[in-house]
Order: C-alpha cells, then sequence, then structure tokens
C-alpha cells in the first residue's frame, strides 16, 4: 500500500518506520528536513520537504496514487486542511487525522475524519490505571469509547453465572473467556470459576460498574 505521512515528529516517525516495517510505500512529508532524522535509520521510505497544502508536494509525495494518508502535526488546523484536500480533492479512500487539543477533537469530528487522540486516550489509561482495578484493556476503538478489557475471575464471584455479573453492569457485553489456557465464546448461563480469564466490550463507564461488581461479595 502507498501512504504519507504528513509530519515527521515523534508521532509521524515512529508511525512511518512502523508502516515500513509492515511493507507500506511510505512518504513522509514534512516543512523541516532536520524532522527527518527522527525518522530510524532502516527506515528507506520517500522524504519530502516542503508545504503539505501545496498541489505540488503532495503530488510529489505521490497523493493521486496513494491509499492512504495520516496528517499527524502537532496543529489540529493543519491536519484538517491536509485531510480535507486528502479525501476531498484527492479522494484518498483511507485517511485518518491526529487530535493534539482535546478541546478541537468534536470540531475534527464534524467533518467526518477518522480521529485520534493521544491526549484524550492517554489521559483515559491513566484514568484507568490509578483507579486500582485489576482490569486492562487489550483493544482500544475509535479514541477509546469502547474497549475490549480483559479480567481475572476472583473467589467471591466462582460458582455463580456470567449472566448475574453482566446485568450489574451496563454497557458490557461477553467477549471471550478463557479456562485452563482454552477460550470459548460465553453464553449468560455459563457457571464462572475462579481463576477465569473473561474479556468484555465495554464503556469507560460500563467497565467501571463492572470492576465495582467484581468486588462485591455474594449476597
Amino acid at each position: 500500500m502507498k501512504t504519507i505521512v504528513v509530519g515527521c515528529g515523534r508521532l509521524g516517525s515512529e508511525l512511518a518506520y512502523r508502516l515500513f516495517q509492515q511493507g507500506h510505500q511510505v512518504t513522509v512529508i514534512d516543512t523541516n528536513e532536520e524532522s527527518f532524522e527522527r525518522l530510524d535509520p532502516k527506515f528507506h521510505g520517500r522524504t519530502v520537504i516542503g508545504d503539505p497544502f501545496s498541489k505540488e508536494v503532495l503530488e510529489r509525495a505521490g497523493i493521486e496514487t496513494a491509499d492512504g494518508l495520516a496528517a499527524v502535526s502537532n496543529l489540529d488546523a493543519h491536519n484538517a486542511v491536509v485531510a480535507h484536500i486528502a479525501r476531498s480533492v484527492y479522494h484518498v479512500p483511507n485517511v485518518v487525522v491526529r487530535n493534539y487539543d482535546p478541546k478541537l477533537r468534536r470540531v475534527l469530528e464534524s467533518f467526518g475524519f477518522q480521529i485520534v487522540s493521544s491526549t484524550s486516550w492517554g489521559a483515559q489509561r491513566m484514568e484507568e490505571i490509578l483507579s486500582g482495578l485489576a482490569i486492562h484493556t487489550v483493544f482500544s476503538a475509535g479514541n477509546g469509547e469502547v474497549e475490549v478489557y480483559e479480567m481475572v475471575i476472583p473467589d467471591n464471584w466462582a460458582g455463580r453465572k456470567l449472566g448475574e455479573l453482566l446485568k450489574k453492569a451496563d454497557e458490557c457485553l461477553p467477549v471471550a473467556l478463557t479456562r485452563a489456557g482454552q477460550s470459548m465464546l460465553p453464553d449468560e448461563d455459563i457457571i464462572l470459576e475462579s481463576g477465569d480469564v473473561l474479556n468484555v466490550s465495554s464503556t469507560a463507564k460500563g467497565i467501571a460498574t463492572l470492576g465495582a461488581c467484581l468486588k462485591e461479595k455474594e449476597a
């Protein structure tokens, strides 16, 4: 796949190298030639110096045949403009935009862009860690609005039905249950055992409620 990364800061340089490792044909655009020094020495994609708003620069980077573009500078407004040009003028099929300022996230979303907000996502991860829950995120969709969490069933829930646990927590759906190394698609009637590893898809509100339920003693 042909992918363009606009912005060669810490995020852009890391993203470009990861895509290159996966076999993408990667071109990185930045206004500052020195920014390309952040790229891993093993990166062998292309670099283009210039204004990413420029038709000449974008076309030199290969936007006319690009399969994807990531606008990842630290300026939200610039990212939005580049993404708009890529999608509406050159019809790049896969465009993703970095959101730096959480206050501007809804503005970017109003354009229908795929958004990745490292600030919001990072704050949510830290909140979960500081909450002290023995629950870990294993997959995050979007900006973390819905995630897949993993938890170990404690002794106090052994012998009780999964449905009883999920009934106490709205916004939670079972994904998988692993017992003795074997995973299964669980139904609500399955009897939980101490040490079972449960994966659920949930919102932040739902997982907080579920975490509190796991600590409850059976009535």
